[in-house]
């Protein structure tokens, strides 16, 4: 059984914490957060603390907080040669206190505290300063993913960056596509086939096999017709960029 203790309250915790409920090869042994209310409807709340020296060693301490708060928790754990990871994306294992034996558990996902997840699916990039520590995050990973990959602090950067455009980026486009629907008295609902099977494509062809549209085949009548019939400049603009991104795109090709 693999000890842990978990730091935060936020949207990764709270799922990190259900996902270590719910086996039996993870003892969670103590939840650190400043609001414990945020997570006493989740774990037992004798093991809900909000003192720093409270904390008690275990095989991993995880910090699951703000990237901006992160090295400021690690400077704040007393103990010493303790395991301490973070699950930032876009941070280095460095940013932990180097009293610490540091490392990383990134779940790739993004989390909403009101939408469950499966994290059998989730990939776990993982990373340690050595061998020993590096097993017991790949045997915690184990217990709640089938996918985990060994992924340094670079490639993890680089990760997230590629992330932000995939996850984040789409989202807010579909947001910019509702807002057109809400617009012109259409129910965004009719866009959601198009968007299932957009996202179906990917798991079968590359982003690049898949790519359709105007741009694609560059229609430009259909582009101007587009172009004219948007009013919001900001959305005119997006939609100059991504349709020259890609024409640019057919063209290295």
């Amino acid at each position: 059984m693999i000890r842990v203790t978990l730091i935060g309250s936020g949207n990764v915790a709270q799922h990190l914490i259900q996902a270590f409920s719910k086996t039996t090869d993870v003892d969670l042994v103590q939840v650190f957060s400043r609001r414990t209310e945020a997570v006493t409807h989740l774990v037992d709340s004798r093991k809900v603390i909000s003192d720093f020296t409270k904390l008690e060693e275990t095989d991993v301490i995880i910090i699951a907080v703000t990237d901006d708060a992160i090295e400021n928790v690690s400077n704040q754990i007393l103990l010493h040669n303790q395991l301490v990871v973070h699950t930032s994306g876009s941070l280095a294992m460095t940013a932990l206190h180097s009293n610490h034996r540091r490392g990383v558990f990134y779940p790739l996902q993004t989390f909403s505290k009101t939408k469950a997840i499966d994290f059998k699916h989730i990939p776990i990039c993982l990373e340690a300063e050595n061998e020993t520590d590096y097993q017991t995050l790949e045997n915690l990973a184990r217990v709640i993913s089938e996918v985990h990959y060994r992924v340094n602090s670079e490639q993890r950067r680089a990760l997230h960056v590629a992330a932000v455009f995939v996850s984040n980026f789409v989202n807010h486009l579909y947001q910019i596509g509702d807002d057109i629907c809400t617009e012109n008295h259409l129910s965004f609902d009719i866009l959601k086939p198009l968007i299932q099977e957009t996202a179906n494509k990917i798991m079968t062809l590359s982003p690049n096999e898949a790519q359709t549209g105007p741009a694609k085949r560059q229609d430009t009548t259909t582009i101007n017709a587009h172009l004219s019939f948007l009013t919001d400049a900001n959305q005119k603009e997006i939609y100059k960029l991504l349709t020259k991104s890609i024409i640019d795109n057919g063209k290295k090709l």
